[in-house]
């Protein structure tokens, strides 16, 4: 099928408001040009019966639901959900989802590495029967990534695991691992929540909430509904906000651009600043009734407003005016986090909860909501909590490797830092394979791809995703058929070779383990949720046996230390993709200069920073650490805090389509792991570069 430029401009006429439609006033999408491209695989206009069905998202990182426009049964517009917890927008990720079904860069059948070292197609029975060989000589010596945080899917991969005796099952990394290190760490078995929904008063700090932190959709949603006069066009002679936004960062991102106030910070200080704030709120005789909350309140007072001042390089009257405005408020709540969303560490975490627990607000409408852990449905199965106990990025760099290796929707070769090492890692494997829907990065070092369906596919499963303050199961029915026809999902295949290795896992499909799962919710079953309805749970865990941790965060929590190299920002954008998907072909016209150049890619610093350097707007650039370079381009923009150089994370990619491939460079290049000071946890969002002319 072949969909003719008016129709297709028609189509996109109505997804561009959708997207519009969501809470934030910036443009997601730029200019409808870009939705003339005349590329060949442009689905095509069709005739039918005209009906919508809900789904949420497995493509877009906010897990939002989506209430898909189907013609002739045939996906066609992606519409927003209103009155569901998770939804109230649409991402520039999820509008895309229904076209990227059509991507050229899709896998649509098996494929084997061939003696050449190129790919060959196979049969699904040959890539089975392989696979399954494969895991009967590996057993204990094969291990798993899965890159869905949010799927039932783990648990069917991890009770295979156990089943042939390895405990070898990784997630990705994500800011979901940082917060559960956290929570374990002071004493909290639970779930970190965030209440934005009730809260008169948000400050993130470093958390990027409206573009690229947690439930982005439902982030703005709230956003847009206590700024009724921002989107009702009413000049300001409408009702007051409900709600401030206050925002702290290097890099004024999307979130600054709308807080009140932006205050700039270094980045990597998130958890000094947390800790300033901390000292403020003493001072006014804010107390918690906590353990350690003495030693806490000494390490708290070596925070002065001087030394907080100096770290960040905040203003030292704004941040005294920000602690006000928390004590004013009825119901503030403090959210710390990385603007990338991974790689910074449990300390900053820990140390914004400390700053909730002194506001009174743990287990309060408008704050810190401890979510009770969910159990597996499957007997041997791993929860999500027990998985963000294991680190990959410290896994790959260790000496040992598996036989076999088994990725789900997982690239970590694009997505962990220091690639060449991962490369490294992945050539010592024997055998690799790659469930993905997407020939990434690391699918073209597997041995066997096997394809499997896109999430409007496919039957799947959306559980609490970090950041939302409640209990939230979603289950989604496919509505289309797989691109290629017999396209199987993941889970359903490790059952299938589960049983032929000789092991009952309990259940014989994947529909039956979400069926099993929506029983687990009142009133709740697998039909209620495929329709659209949610389960939502209200619960919240005692935090009895809480501590500040004085004893981790005085070792953690560093301030800045680049010498003479300029701070490395990251930051992130929904609508240039995800490191599993690449850039949806629709977005690359989104792209400013600020972010690519051609195939350039861009940075940016402030005039001042820029000026220091003998740098000037327009300039090439080489990104350097001493080990690893990178060519840039540089952008000045004053919404950059002083001696930093931020970059947009997204480019680089060396597979994917050629709308991903030839922009600009992985800026993963210029990030080593190391540990985190008494967590343990590994992290890599503390970097300095120096910025050379090229």
């Amino acid at each position: 099928m072949v969909l003719d430029r008016r129709g297709f401009m028609k189509f996109m006429a109505g997804a561009s408001v959708g997207v519009m439609a969501t809470p934030i006033p910036w443009k997601l999408i730029d200019d409808a040009s870009i939705w003339t491209q005349n590329w060949p695989w442009i689905p095509a206009n069709v005739k039918g019966e005209n009906r919508f069905t809900y789904v949420v998202s497995k493509m877009s990182p906010s897990a939002e639901p989506m209430r898909i426009r189907l013609v002739d049964n045939r996906p066609v517009r992606v519409l927003p959900v209103e009155d569901h917890p998770l939804g109230g927008g649409v991402s520039a990720m999820a509008v895309a989802e229904v076209q990227m079904m059509h991507s050229p860069g899709r896998v649509t059948k098996p494929l084997l590495r061939a003696p050449d070292g190129g790919f060959i197609e196979t049969t699904w029975q040959n890539a089975v029967s392989l696979l399954q060989s494969k895991f009967r000589e590996g057993m204990s010596k094969t291990a798993f990534i899965s890159g869905d945080e949010t799927g039932s899917t783990n648990e069917v991969l991890s009770a295979l695991a156990k089943a042939i005796g390895s405990s070898d099952v990784f997630l990705m990394p994500s800011e979901g691992q940082c917060a559960a290190k956290a929570a374990e760490l002071m004493g909290l078995n639970a779930q970190i929540g965030y209440d934005l929904e009730r809260s008169d008063f948000v400050l993130a700090i470093g958390a990027n909430i409206l573009e690229s932190w947690g439930t982005v959709v439902r982030n703005r949603r709230i956003f847009r509904d206590s700024h009724p006069s921002s989107f009702a066009g009413a000049k300001g002679n409408g009702p007051k906000p409900s709600a401030t936004f206050a925002y702290a960062g290097a890099v004024q991102n999307n979130t600054a651009a709308v807080a009140k106030p932006w205050l700039p910070i270094y980045p990597g200080t998130e958890g000094v600043l947390a800790l300033g704030l901390a000292r403020l709120l003493l001072a006014k005789g804010r107390m918690a009734n906590v353990e350690n909350f003495e030693a806490f309140r000494r390490l708290a007072n070596t925070f002065t407003l001087e030394e907080t001042a100096k770290q960040t390089g905040v203003d030292p009257q704004k941040l005294v005016a920000l602690a006000d405005a928390l004590l004013a408020a009825k119901a503030p709540l403090v959210i710390v986090g990385s603007e990338f969303s991974q790689g910074a560490g449990a300390a900053p975490i820990m140390a914004g909860i400390a700053v909730n627990a002194l506001l009174g607000n743990i287990n309060k409408p408008g704050g810190v909501s401890l979510l009770p852990l969910s159990n597996p449905t499957i007997q041997g199965a791993s929860s999500r909590a027990q998985l963000y106990k294991k680190d990959l990025a410290a896994w790959v760099k260790d000496k040992t490797r598996p036989t076999v290796l088994v990725l789900h929707e997982a690239n970590p070769l694009y997505a962990l830092p220091d690639p060449e090492g991962t490369k490294a890692f992945l050539k010592d494997i024997p055998f690799k394979a790659a469930f993905t829907t997407f020939m990434d990065e690391t699918a073209m070092e597997c041995d066997l791809v096997l394809p499997i369906p896109m999430g409007l596919e496919r039957v799947d499963d959306v559980e609490s995703p970090y950041g939302c303050g409640k209990g939230i199961y979603c289950i989604s029915a496919a509505v289309a058929e797989p691109l290629g026809g017999n396209i199987v999902n993941t889970p359903n295949i490790l059952l299938h070779i589960a049983r032929e290795l000789g092991f009952d896992l309990g259940f014989k499909s994947y529909q039956d383990v979400l069926a099993a799962k929506a029983l687990q919710y009142e009133k709740c079953s697998f039909e209620i949720l495929v329709a659209g309805q949610p389960a939502v749970s209200e619960a919240q865990v005692s935090p009895y046996g809480f501590s500040l941790r004085p004893d981790v965060l005085e070792k953690a929590i560093k301030g800045r230390s680049a010498g003479d190299k300029a701070l490395l920002a990251l930051y992130s954008k929904l609508s240039l993709g995800t490191a599993k998907t690449g850039i949806p072909p629709y977005n690359t016209k989104t792209l400013r200069a600020n972010e690519l150049e051609g195939s350039t890619m861009a940075v940016i610093m402030n005039g001042a920073t820029a000026s220091r350097k003998g740098l000037r707007d327009g300039d090439k650039v080489v990104l350097d650490t001493g080990t690893r370079r990178i060519p840039a381009a540089l952008r000045v923009f004053e919404g950059v805090m002083n001696d930093t150089v931020a970059v947009c994370l997204g480019f680089g990619h060396t597979a994917l389509d050629q709308f991903s491939q030839n922009k600009g460079a992985n800026v993963m290049e210029l990030l080593s792991a190391t540990k985190e000071p008494e967590t343990g946890l590994t992290v890599w969002s503390k970097a300095g570069v120096n910025v050379l002319k090229a």
